[in-house]
């Protein structure tokens, strides 16, 4: 019997009948009468066969199961979406994955809360939009719960190679088919894209708030430690659920906080800045972008992992992982926070070692002082934007230029391909924002495009790819779709960005802006498909 009381039994509106009749239907797909009074475990996986970080979740997922069983659980398994934003980058697709991160954690909290069964949940994640909506139905359902990955792509090239290949491609000098093929060498095995993208960033985040085990988000795919990994993250939920160890015992204020200082130190992925706040939301706390800014002031950078440098997440792996990372980092983390290991977090990580300085620096000596992202306001953008500074180079954390404008990432990728936008351009890409888009698609592909060009800026209320490298501003807010002053621009007007300053400016007098506000109609995106009309209407930051 779990010392977490099962939620079929502790749900006053139903009757002995009704539970009776319950026990009918479990019974009815091969669980023993008798096994029903053990825990009763749901896996919530996000298998399918397009994600290559969810492709190997279906071997993961019978591992996690066997060690349930071991310790003497019953595992139930069942199924949530995942989509993949490489496939989805630089088309109309991209409007989807935002948005489906909120459908993700609605579908598992109407799977947990309609069938009441569950004592314990196990959640089987892997790429971008995933994880965050499964730490928001944990947090939401808060039932013990621990998080299990595939684990990132093994390489056999490195990112200098893979950079050179797609500047090749774009620049006419290899064909699609070559492409492809010397494409895979990165891409060599499915699993977790290899650079520090959304969903590597959001693996380690998910260790740093200590509701995955210590040590396990970068094991690399397909090994036999992931696989172990698996089965005794399996056993660990029998545990978890005995002590009543649940997700708001975890993910306090301070775990958060947690997460931000590892995500600054490790210059990931920006969209963390969207995901963070929501997920504490479910929690019942409240994080700001200003949170942020004020842990980066004061968090070293310690790793280059592409797009900050050279290195893979099985690189950082090899170099101590997020351990040595949590380690190093010290006293500027809350180390008495619990962890679903059963033990805080200071104990988790006290034999952790640095084992690739070269690849994890020591914070007396860090790759830069501060975190690797930055808070900008300004003018142009009074709620905020966000820069990924460790993946812009120095020269150009400060820069003035000419905005070009687009009212979509179509009309940008036309420009650019058509030889019209220049060197010292800002390409301002507007209503491509959470509403305006609506669902606020990645510009990773502009920004690889227009990298052929030395010195250019894009600035935008869409976002980035945690793989996006170079003078690249987004999340800018208000949206020009709620009338913020990207809305405003215009072709000519000059644009200063000052990234050590935390600036982010257009340098028109407030009286012209006035007047052209007077005249602002909002553009509309019409013929939108219903669930992206449901997002646009409900959402906002």
């Amino acid at each position: 019997m779990a010392a977490a009381a099962n939620a079929m039994r502790d749900i006053p509106e139903a009757s002995d009948y009704s539970k009776a009749l319950i026990k009918v239907h479990l019974a009815s797909l091969g669980i023993p009468y008798d096994d029903m009074s053990r825990p009763l475990v749901g896996i919530v996986n996000s298998w399918n066969e397009i994600v290559p970080g969810h492709l190997p979740l279906r071997e993961v997922a019978d591992r996690v199961k066997a060690g349930v069983r071991l310790a003497g659980g019953v595992p139930l398994e069942f199924n949530t979406i995942a989509i993949c934003d490489g496939i989805t980058q630089g088309h109309a697709g991209m409007r989807y994955p935002l948005p489906s991160r909120d459908l993700i954690a609605d579908s598992i909290e109407a799977m947990v809360n309609s069938h009441r069964i569950f004592d314990g949940l196990v959640f089987i994640t892997a790429c971008d939009k995933i994880i965050p909506g499964m730490l928001m139905a944990a947090a939401r359902l808060n039932l013990p719960s621990i998080f299990v990955t595939s684990g990132p792509m093994q390489s056999s090239t490195d990112a200098a190679h893979r950079k050179n290949i797609r500047k090749q491609f774009l620049q006419g000098q290899m064909d699609e088919r070559t492409f492809v093929q010397e494409s895979l060498g990165f891409y060599f095995t499915p699993g977790v894209c290899p650079f520090l993208g959304t969903a590597i960033t959001g693996l380690i985040i998910c260790e740093a708030l200590g509701i995955m085990p210590i040590g396990t988000s970068l094991i690399p795919n397909g090994t036999n430690l992931r696989f172990q990994a698996a089965e005794e993250a399996g056993k660990r939920i029998i545990g978890i659920i005995n002590e009543g160890l649940t997700p708001s015992k975890i993910l306090t204020k301070n775990a958060f906080y947690n997460a931000i200082r590892v995500l600054m130190a490790i210059g990931g992925s920006l969209n963390w800045i969207l995901h963070l706040p929501d997920v504490a939301k479910e929690a019942g706390i409240e994080i700001t972008w200003d949170d942020f800014d004020r842990i980066s002031r004061d968090t070293p950078l310690l790793t280059e992992v592409t797009p900050n440098g050279p290195y893979s997440a099985t690189d950082l792996y090899r170099a101590g992982g997020v351990p040595a990372i949590m380690a190093e980092l010290g006293d500027l983390l809350e180390l008495s926070q619990p962890t679903v290991d059963g033990r805080h977090l200071g104990q988790a990580v006290s034999n952790a070692r640095i084992l690739g300085k070269n690849i994890i620096h020591p914070a007396s000596s860090p790759v830069s002082s501060e975190g690797g992202i930055a808070v900008l306001k300004g003018s142009l953008a009074p709620d905020g934007a966000l820069a990924k500074v460790s993946a812009t180079p120095e020269e150009l954390r400060t820069f003035s230029g000419k905005a070009r404008v687009f009212n979509s990432l179509e009309e940008c990728t036309a420009a650019v391909e058509s030889n019209i936008v220049s060197p010292g351009d800002v390409l301002v890409i507007r209503y491509e924002g959470m509403r305006g888009g609506p669902g606020m698609r990645e510009m990773h592909r502009i920004t690889e495009e227009s990298s052929l060009l030395s010195r250019l800026a894009v600035v935008t209320d869409g976002r980035f790819s945690g793989a996006t490298a170079g003078l690249s501003i987004g999340y800018v807010r208000p949206e020009a779709y709620d009338g913020g002053p990207i809305a405003l621009v215009e072709d000519g007007d000059t644009i200063l960005i000052d990234m050590p300053n935390r600036r982010l400016d257009l340098e028109v007098q407030p009286d012209i802006l006035e007047r052209r506000r007077s005249n602002w109609v909002r553009l509309e995106r019409r013929g939108l498909p219903p669930f992206l009309e449901k997002y646009r209407a409900e959402r906002k930051y």
